[in-house]
């Protein structure tokens, strides 16, 4: 008996295979949401592991800066008046000391000029070839650029010189609307007589001949022995800047001044007014150098604290674990950062001493800056000492950091195993998925089979059905 195709499992039987097939589905799937959920945790680790990794690489820092000697010596330059500024650096070595600084002139970078010309764009070399234009400098330095005499104006002129650092010089164009109002400038791009330019020559390039250099020369050449005879004329003179500090003459190429006081960098901005009371410079120390690493020290530490708290918290309520509820190495990490910073002694000194308090609840600690401060200024070498030392703060949290933070330390070789355990995960999860598609498709097979042969059932029985009633009223009708 032929029937018609079936479109979705259970039509033809009327059964609920759909429903049936898809708590099967799910009864599979129940080791896979174990995977998963596995997996999950897992990268919860992970990531556990690099926040703490995280907050450790700030305590190394912050006492990484507390072991530098720099640290407890910083100085700060404070300037009375306005001819001149001063900084230093926290490691410059500068010694703490007054000065007066009297600026008697200004370095300047020299300034050359042509007489002007009607055209920026006409050829000043006739001919062809390339004439080599050759800038020496007050130092004996001589460097030489090349045009191609068929691009000789003014304004190639500029584009070659503008072109090449190493000449010392930059060149420029200024219309100053006369009748012939383009002149050629050219200027020393640093200040201080040694790099004024002495002579600009000109001459045929090599294996070049033929070529009138006479129009260019006019323009171009300069010779500080005999200024009036070239074309450029010096406009501005070099300078070297001049200053006096306590009472000593100091001359410099430049306006900045490094290292004529130890440490300290002098920026001239101008002279010195004639009869005018010399400014002064205070060279003093910068507490707040040390003060700042102390307390980015502290605020790292604490984070630490507050970091593992977290990561290893147990919500009693919800009875539910943080990412490393349990965890050993988290809290191994937590104490061997404690144990670097307890029992540090210096003289009798302490860090409880110098005001940084740890509080016996939560573990924290606290500056009291007051206290560092004065401590600070009252014994130097000893805080130097206790935080610096060979057996200091910094060496010992350092230490104590890299047994986890190193590239092979406790934490990365942690991070490492759950990476394999992760790709193992991830291998069982697709195995297992790919067997259940498997075993779902044979059971969808059987249910189509089954389907089908249910619907070939109901169909004989429909048919039955029908002949026994036919019957049975052909039986009523014989019988009356």
């Amino acid at each position: 008996m032929a029937t018609s195709p079936i479109s979705s499992i259970g039509v033809g039987s009327g059964l609920p295979l759909d429903t049936l097939l898809d708590g099967l589905r799910k009864a599979e799937n129940a080791p896979l949401a174990a995977l998963q959920n596995r997996a999950t945790k897992e990268q919860q680790r992970y990531t556990a592991y690099g926040t703490i990794l995280s907050a450790l690489d700030g305590v190394a820092t912050a006492a990484a800066s507390l072991g530098k000697n720099e640290t407890y010596n910083a100085v700060k330059a404070s300037v009375t008046g306005d001819t001149f500024t001063a900084s230093s650096k926290t490691d410059s070595g500068a010694i703490p000391g007054n000065y007066t600084v009297s600026v008697g002139n200004l370095a300047q970078a020299q300034v050359l000029s042509s007489d002007g010309t009607a055209s920026r764009s006409t050829n000043l070399a006739s001919g062809s070839g390339l004439v080599d234009i050759s800038f020496t400098l007050d130092t004996g330095d001589t460097h030489t650029v090349s045009i191609d005499a068929g691009k000789s104006s003014l304004e190639d002129i500029v584009k070659a010189i503008n072109a090449d650092s190493k000449l010392g010089v930059s060149a420029t164009l200024m219309n100053d609307g006369t009748e012939n109002p383009h002149r050629l400038m050219i200027s020393a791009d640093q200040t201080g007589t040694d790099n004024r330019v002495t002579s600009i020559t000109l001459a045929a390039g090599e294996g070049t001949s033929g070529i009138d250099l006479s129009g260019l020369e006019s323009v171009l050449s300069y010779d500080n022995s005999n200024p009036e005879a070239g074309g450029m004329k010096q406009i501005v003179a070099a300078e070297n800047a001049q200053v006096s500090i306590n009472g000593i003459l100091v001359t410099s190429q430049g306006n900045s001044i490094e290292d004529a006081i130890e440490g300290v960098t002098l920026t001239l901005v101008k002279k010195t007014a004639e009869d005018a009371t010399p400014d002064t410079l205070r060279i003093t120390r910068d507490d707040t150098v040390a003060n700042t690493a102390v307390n980015n020290f502290v605020s790292a530490y604490n984070a630490l604290q507050s970091t593992i708290k977290a990561l290893t918290a147990y919500d009693v309520d919800a009875q539910e674990g943080a990412a490393l509820t349990g965890d050993s190495l988290a809290r191994r990490a937590q104490t061997q950062v404690r144990d670097a910073i307890n029992g540090l002694a210096v003289n009798g000194m302490t860090l409880s001493s110098l005001g940084i308090k740890t509080d016996p609840t939560t573990g924290n600690l606290s500056v009291d800056n007051e206290q560092f401060n004065e401590a600070l200024a009252n014994n130097r070498a000893d805080i130097q000492q206790l935080f610096a030392g060979e057996n200091g703060l910094s060496k010992r949290v350092t230490a104590a950091t890299e047994v986890f933070t190193k590239s092979d330390g406790l934490l990365k070789t942690s991070q490492d195993g759950i990476t394999r355990t992760l790709k193992q995960l991830d291998l069982q999860y697709n195995q297992m998925q790919a067997r259940i598609d498997q075993k779902m498709d044979t059971y969808r097979t059987q249910f189509v089979q089954l389907d089908s042969f249910m619907a070939q059932m109901n169909s004989v029985s429909s048919y039955l059905t029908q002949q026994l009633s036919m019957l049975a009223n052909l039986n009523n009708s014989n019988n009356k």
